[in-house]
C-alpha cells in the first residue's frame, strides 16, 4: 500500500474524530477517558501504553502487515486497522455505520417516521403478552390420563399467572410492556436495542430494563458491550456469558440482549427502515423549513428592486438595505420612505420593487411533501391508515392493508422478539412460552360469533375459547369437556342455520326472480 495515501488516511481519521468528538463520548482521548470511574487498573495501564503509540505509524503498521510474509504467503486475518487514540480503540469497540444521535434526532424531528415507527411499536409490542403452553406440554398433557390431565391444567393456570407477576417485578419502574416499547423503539429508529437483564448473587435473574441505543457499542471480539454516560464507564456481558470483565473492576456486570435490523453491510450493529428513505426525509425538513422562512417573513415574497435614470445616496441605500433586510420581517404591511432625487429633462427617475414569485406561495411543496411522507411510510411498510391518514371511502382498501401489515411486518416481528425474551423465560420454567398479543382484524361481535361456532361444532373446547379471550379456567373443571347441548338448543341453532342461509341466498338473487314490490310508477299487475 502506499505510503502517501495511508498518511492521508490518518489525516482524514483525525478529522472525524475532531467532527465528531462533541456528540459521541467514545471519540475522547486517553487524557479525557482515564478521569472516568469503574476503570480496572490493569486496563488503565494497558490503555496508557496504547496511548502513547504514535497513531499514523500504527495505522501504517496495520495497513502494511497485509503484504508481510514469505514467498507470496501472507495473513488472510480481516484488520481493520484499530488505533488507540480514542475510546473506539481502548475499549476495542466498533464504530456504527451510522450516527447514533442522528438517526435518534429524526425520530423526534419527522413526523411521518415518528407516526410510523409508533404504529409499529403499538401493534407489535405495545398490545400486551401472554404465556402459552409449549407444545413438548401439549403431548405429555394428550398422553396422560383425563384426571391426570386436568390437574396439570389447572397447576399451569396457577403458573401462568406466578410467572406474569414475576415478570412484572423486575422492574419497580416500568411493566414489561413499556420496557419492550422503549427497546422496540430504539430498534426502528437506531436500528439497535437492547435489554439489560441483571441477576442476583444466587446467579437469577432480578432485573430487566431498558437502555438507550445511541450510549451502547459492541466489542469487536462479540465479547459485551461498553456503555458511556458522562463520566462513566460500564461494561455488560452477553446473555447467558460466564466471561471475565476486560474493562472495569466490577466483578458481576450484568448482561445485554441485543435486538438489531439486520443489514447485510453490517453484523455488529443494524440499521433502521429510514435509512433507505433519508433522502426524502432530508427532502421534507428543508420543505418544511422553506414554508417556515416564508412566513417568517409575513408572506412577503422576494422583490427585484429597479431604480431607472437615477442613483441613489447612499443614505437612502441603506435605509432602503435595512429595512428589506429586517423591517419586513419584524411588522406587517410596513411602509417604506425612500427619498428620490428630482426628475430632469434628460432623466426620468422611475423606482420599482417587482415581486419574483408570482404563483401561491402557501403550503409550497404540497404534493412533494406528500410523496416524502409516502415514501417513509413505504420504508417501514405502515399503510397510512396506521397513522390515522386516508378517509372513510377507503375503508375496504385500509382493512387489505392491514392484513399486509399483519402478516409481512408484524407477525415476524414479534416471533423474532418472542425468541429472544424467551430466553430469559427458559430460566425459570420450561412449560410455558412467552407470546406477544397479536394485532386483531376483526370485531368483538365478530370474534364472539366465531369463537360460538367452535365451540358448538365442538373445534375448540370451553376453556381454549376462554383462553383466546385472556381468561383463566372454569373453576367447575367442565371446560375441559366438549359443549353438550340440549336437543332443543340443537333445534333452534338448526333453524337459525337454515334461516341464515335462506337470507344470504334472497340476497343474492337477481330482481328478476325476487318477488316484492312493485318499481316506482308501476300500478298493481292485473294479470
Amino acid at each position: 500500500m502506499d505510503e502517501t495515501k495511508i498518511y492521508a488516511r490518518v489525516d482524514d481519521l483525525k478529522e472525524e474524530v475532531n467532527a465528531f468528538a462533541d456528540a459521541d463520548p467514545f471519540t475522547k482521548t486517553w487524557d479525557d477517558l482515564k478521569a472516568f470511574s469503574g476503570l480496572e487498573n490493569n486496563f488503565k495501564r494497558r490503555a496508557a501504553r496504547m496511548s502513547k503509540v504514535d497513531i499514523t505509524q500504527q495505522y501504517l503498521d496495520n495497513a502494511l502487515a497485509d503484504n508481510m510474509g514469505v514467498n507470496g504467503a501472507r495473513s488472510k486475518e480481516i484488520n481493520p486497522g484499530t488505533v488507540y487514540r480514542n475510546g473506539y480503540g481502548l475499549f476495542d469497540v466498533i464504530t456504527p455505520p451510522w450516527n447514533l444521535y442522528e438517526l435518534a434526532n429524526y425520530y423526534d424531528t419527522s413526523f411521518a417516521n415518528h407516526a410510523a415507527i409508533d404504529a409499529k411499536v403499538e401493534n407489535i409490542v405495545g398490545l400486551g403478552y401472554d404465556f402459552e403452553v409449549s407444545k413438548r406440554t401439549l403431548l405429555k398433557l394428550e398422553a396422560s390420563e383425563a384426571k391426570t390431565a386436568e390437574n396439570a391444567r389447572r397447576r399451569i393456570e396457577k403458573a401462568k399467572i406466578e410467572l406474569r407477576d414475576w415478570l412484572e417485578s423486575l422492574n419497580d419502574e416500568d411493566s414489561f410492556t413499556t420496557t419492550m416499547e422503549k427497546v422496540f423503539t430504539d430498534v426502528q429508529a437506531t436500528g439497535n436495542g437492547y435489554l439489560e437483564v441483571g441477576r442476583t448473587i444466587r446467579g437469577e435473574i432480578g432485573y430487566v430494563g431498558h437502555i438507550p441505543s445511541t450510549t451502547m457499542r459492541t466489542r469487536r471480539l462479540k465479547d459485551g458491550y461498553v456503555q458511556i454516560i458522562g463520566q462513566k464507564v460500564v461494561y455488560f456481558r452477553n446473555f447467558g456469558a460466564k466471561n471475565a470483565n476486560p474493562i472495569t473492576s466490577d466483578p458481576r456486570p450484568n448482561e445485554i440482549i441485543h435486538f438489531k435490523q439486520y443489514s447485510p453491510l453490517n453484523t455488529f450493529y443494524g440499521v433502521p427502515d429510514i435509512m433507505s428513505a433519508i433522502s426524502s426525509l432530508h427532502g421534507d425538513q428543508l420543505a418544511s423549513q422553506y414554508n417556515i422562512d416564508y412566513f417568517s417573513n409575513k408572506a412577503v415574497p422576494r422583490y427585484v428592486v429597479t431604480l431607472k435614470g437615477a442613483q441613489l445616496s447612499a443614505d437612502a441605500e441603506d435605509k432602503m438595505f435595512r429595512f428589506l433586510q429586517t423591517n419586513l420581517k419584524g411588522q406587517s404591511h410596513r411602509t417604506l420612505y425612500i427619498p428620490l432625487p428630482g426628475d430632469t429633462d434628460q432623466n426620468k427617475v422611475e423606482f420599482k420593487m417587482e415581486p419574483i414569485e408570482n404563483g401561491v406561495q402557501e403550503a409550497s411543496f404540497e404534493r412533494y411533501r406528500k410523496q416524502n411522507r409516502d415514501d417513509i411510510l413505504i420504508a417501514h411498510q405502515v399503510p397510512l391508515s396506521k397513522i390515522g391518514g386516508g378517509d372513510s371511502s377507503a375503508i375496504a382498501a385500509a382493512l387489505a392493508q392491514d392484513r399486509t401489515f399483519k402478516e409481512q411486518v408484524a407477525r415476524p416481528a414479534q416471533r423474532t422478539l418472542e425468541k429472544m425474551i424467551n430466553k430469559i423465560i427458559r430460566e425459570k420454567t420450561d412449560i410455558l412460552e412467552f407470546k406477544f398479543n397479536e394485532l386483531t382484524l376483526t370485531d368483538e361481535i365478530a370474534q364472539s360469533q366465531i369463537l360460538e361456532r367452535y365451540v358448538k361444532t365442538q373445534i375448540l373446547l370451553p376453556d381454549e375459547a376462554r383462553e383466546i379471550l385472556g381468561m383463566p379456567q372454569r373453576p367447575d373443571g367442565e371446560g375441559n369437556s366438549p359443549l353438550q347441548m340440549k336437543p332443543q338448543d340443537t333445534a333452534n341453532e338448526t333453524a337459525n342455520r337454515q334461516r341464515d342461509s335462506e337470507r344470504a341466498n334472497n340476497a343474492s338473487d337477481s330482481p328478476a326472480t325476487v318477488s316484492g314490490r312493485n318499481p316506482k310508477g308501476e300500478g298493481r299487475s292485473t294479470q
